[in-house]
């Protein structure tokens, strides 16, 4: 179970990181539960691919589509869980993300089920998404 789980979300962040939205659309559950964390635009709870979708349509949308998965760090496994330790980079106008996070996902039958998303400063996330 540990390798399936580390196969689906290494094969998301690889998709991911070229925006290969075809792939990630093979590798979500269609009732995904993603949790984004802090108090701005795309804070909360997703339920479903498509409202996953349309949050990183709009962080595309407002970073002018600078936004990137900037590094990679690690992955670690416990079952169907795999925590990932990221990097995201944006730039707008006078505003720059640069933040490191941890996702866990959660992975059943060879889908994401669950994303559980802590930022390393929910601060500068919030100022740069804004409200």
């Amino acid at each position: 179970m540990e390798n399936n789980s580390l196969s689906v979300v290494t094969e998301f962040i690889a998709a991911v990181k070229v925006f290969d939205f075809e792939k990630v659309a093979t590798l979500l559950h269609p009732q995904v539960q993603w949790e984004q964390p802090g108090d701005n635009r795309f804070s909360g709870l997703k339920k479903s691919m498509e409202e996953v979708f349309g949050m990183c349509g709009g962080m595309f949308e407002v970073s002018e589509k600078t936004l990137s998965l900037a590094e990679v760090k690690s992955y670690a496994v416990n079952g169907d869980a795999v925590a990932v330790n990221l990097v995201w980079k944006a730039t707008r106008a006078d505003q720059t993300l640069d933040v490191e996070n941890v996702d866990v996902y959660t992975v059943q039958d060879g889908k994401i089920t669950a994303v559980t998303v802590f930022t390393a400063d929910e601060q500068q996330e919030n100022s740069f998404w804004g409200k």
